[in-house]
């Protein structure tokens, strides 16, 4: 099991001193939000890589139907490169709810997805270097040599976290055909409901039955642990481990005001047995 740490709310100067504290905790990861209108999230990775030497950094998460793919392969391919191939790049369709009229982004939850498949097949596209084109719904490429970016470092690309709504065929089959599942529990209705380490051993089990490559795969959840009872907060975790997570992240998203607190959790370490 890996451990990662969202940063709820803070600037770059915050991102990089709390990444810095977090790598000297132990974590394995920090991570941040990416508002559509906020502090840069990836000024404060960038500003975050500057500080640390191991801890992997991301999103949490990356809207891709708001971003334009080519903006956002350069963004991550330069940091990539900076951090020594650190980098982590988590997607989803986004919270409309957080601002996404207000700025005549698109709501409409198909469309949204269909720019997400769109992306993602132009940003790993552009990440392998020219000449690449690409003819979809939404996007129509040219291959272009000016002055391209050097590719990432890691190879054969920066991994990709898709977040998944279980049991939702159309959904996991998205996330399987990338590098990670952040799994969110869809009921008959279209409501989100809890997702139980029941759930992760079923997606385990559809994930081991559907997915056609051989490559590793995480399996992403997220929660608060006790970090002043360590015990307690690993026996809050060992569930999920056991159910075959791969990565836990402490996300404190009711402390975003409150930054000594997330500082305090971050210096008392992982939920680690």
């Amino acid at each position: 099991m890996n451990y990662g740490f969202v940063l709820p709310r803070g600037d770059a100067r915050t991102a990089a001193d709390f990444a810095f504290e977090a790598e000297q905790a132990g974590w394995d990861g920090f991570f941040v939000w990416e508002p559509v209108w906020g502090v840069d999230a990836w000024i404060c990775l960038t500003a975050a890589a500057m500080r640390t030497e191991r801890i992997r950094l991301g999103t949490m998460i990356t809207p891709v139907s708001r971003m334009r793919p080519w903006k956002l392969a350069s963004e991550t391919a330069t940091l990539d490169n900076l951090s020594g191939g650190r980098v982590i790049l988590a997607v989803g369709l986004g919270a409309p709810e957080t601002g996404f009229a207000a700025f005549g982004e698109v709501t409409d939850r198909k469309t949204r997805a269909e720019l997400l498949d769109e992306g993602l097949a132009i940003l790993t596209g552009l990440w392998q270097g020219q000449p690449f084109s690409f003819e979809g719904k939404h996007y129509h490429i040219q291959p272009c040599d000016h002055f391209p970016p050097p590719p990432p470092v890691q190879q054969p690309r920066i991994p990709i976290w898709v977040v998944g709504a279980w049991p939702r065929p159309k959904s996991m089959r998205r996330a399987l055909r990338w590098d990670g599942l952040l799994p969110a529990k869809m009921d008959a209705e279209g409501k989100f409901v809890e997702f139980t380490p029941d759930d992760l051993r079923a997606a385990r089990a559809y994930i081991a039955d559907h997915r056609k490559s051989d490559a590793p795969f995480d399996v992403v959840v997220e929660g608060l642990t006790p970090g002043d009872d360590p015990g307690a907060a690993a026996a809050k975790v060992r569930p999920w481990i056991e159910a075959g997570a791969t990565w836990w992240l402490e996300a404190m998203w009711d402390a975003m005001d409150d930054q000594p607190a997330v500082l305090r959790r971050i210096r008392q370490g992982p939920p680690k047995g």
